[in-house]
């Protein structure tokens, strides 16, 4: 007789393990502290495709800024010497102007002298530099237009004095002594209202000149390509860090590449901004001081023939010529001294023979365009003057305008640079994302 199976009891559920109080020890962390004190390191997850991209990213990115800048920097340089040039051309028209005038004021009281209808070679003389005082206005107008109202308020001015020297010309010509007073009259405006407007513009155009002369951005370009490649080395750095490659070709060569244009870069703007220096304080310098001079002369030459028109009241006019002559002997270039210096003696025989009591042989003797004469004498310094201004002048803007293909070219060569950098950083960092793939 078989005998009935009593049923397996049910499986009793296990209790759910209780998870240890903040503070205590598992298994877990004793392993992780026991890790952590034999100095391994915890185990830690990085996505290092993301960081590849954003190396490369900042890698193209500094390269692609650096060729920008580098590019921009030689190229405001190169426009600020071509402004350097035009800035010059400016100030020495405008210094030409000036004395232009002064020329012309020159030879109108030394016509005045000889009474009567001046000779006529005299005359045309007189109206030639007037003409070329006005076309100088239109011309300085054109070039630079910050310059426009001063030259016209100067442009009136000339009007001014051309229209009182024609009623002293007028007067004179007809005996009349009233004469004499417009011709002083039209000399003091010149030398008062003209004169200042002339300086007004004389200083603006140095000061831009000046300015233009110091634009060569030679730290600007070498603080840019520093940055770049230090950017480029904190990228390597990196990489070397994950991948144990002290080096990353494509970085090295992105960096190298910044480097050469950085120092071909800075080389050519430090030599530019020395020549710059050089043109300053040489043929630059010798334009303005000539100009100057011959500015000055001509204002002697004119004090001198005020003097005689004053007959024996005259001290005012030859203290002026006194100050006129040592802003000349300050002035003149070594060529032209000599020549000055044959004048002063020539107006020192006016003098003593004025001084003496021989007035009609001193205006003789300051009229006379023979040779030994004072205005000849003057005539010979007035042309070398202006002989060395205009080499002067085209010396220094031909030298400023000489680097124009180098500064193109090194703009072209910094973008390619740049870009062939970014190309290069890329490939360099492709070559680590492929390793991790």
């Amino acid at each position: 007789m078989s005998q009935a199976q009593a049923p397996s009891p049910a499986p009793v559920p296990r209790a759910a393990p209780i998870p240890a109080p903040p503070g205590v020890a598992t298994p877990a962390t004793r392993a992780q502290a026991s890790a952590g004190l034999a100095g391994r390191p915890t185990p830690t997850t990085e996505d290092v495709p993301r960081l590849l991209n954003r190396w490369q990213a900042i890698a193209v990115a500094t390269c692609v800024a650096f060729g920008v800048l580098a590019a921009l920097f030689q190229l405001l340089a190169w426009q600020a010497t071509g402004r350097a040039a035009d800035n010059t051309e400016q100030l020495v028209r405008v210094q030409q102007i000036q004395s232009s005038l002064f020329r012309a004021d020159a030879l109108a009281t030394n016509a005045f002298l000889i009474g009567g209808l001046e000779p006529a070679d005299q005359r045309a003389e007189y109206d030639a530099a007037l003409d070329q005082v006005l076309r100088q206005i239109t011309d300085a107008a054109e070039a630079q237009p910050a310059d426009r109202e001063a030259l016209a308020a100067l442009n009136t001015e000339v009007a001014a004095y051309a229209t009182t020297n024609a009623q002293a010309r007028d007067n004179n010509r007809q005996g009349f002594p009233v004469g004499a007073e417009y011709l002083k009259g039209a000399s003091a405006g010149l030398r008062t209202d003209a004169v200042r407007i002339l300086q007004s513009l004389v200083r603006a155009n140095t000061e831009r000149a000046d300015t233009e002369l110091d634009g060569q951005n030679t730290l600007p370009l070498l603080l840019t390509g520093a940055v770049a490649i230090l950017l480029l080395w904190w990228v390597n750095r990196q990489l070397a860090r994950r991948f144990r490659r002290a080096i990353n070709r494509g970085l090295a060569a992105a960096a190298l590449m910044i480097l050469v244009v950085t120092l071909l870069g800075t080389f050519v703007s430090a030599q530019r901004s020395g020549s710059n220096d050089d043109l300053r304080a040489g043929d630059f310098a010798l334009a303005l001081d000539e100009a100057s001079a011959r500015t000055a002369a001509n204002d002697a030459k004119a004090n001198e023939s005020l003097r005689l028109i004053a007959r024996g009241s005259g001290d005012a006019y030859e203290s002026a010529w006194t100050t006129a002559a040592d802003q000349v002997d300050g002035a003149a270039s070594p060529e032209t001294l000599p020549l000055w210096e044959a004048y002063v003696a020539r107006h020192e025989e006016v003098v003593s023979l004025d001084g003496a009591g021989s007035w009609d042989d001193a205006v003789a003797e300051a009229t006379t365009t023979e040779a030994g004469g004072s205005s000849q004498a003057l005539d010979a310094f007035d042309s070398a003057s202006q002989q060395v201004i205009d080499d002067a002048a085209f010396r220094t803007t031909d030298s400023l305008r000489s680097g124009a293909f180098t500064a193109l070219m090194l703009v072209s060569v910094s973008l390619l640079v740049g870009l062939a950098a970014a190309g290069a950083a890329t490939w360099g960092i492709a070559q680590r994302r492929r390793e991790y793939a």
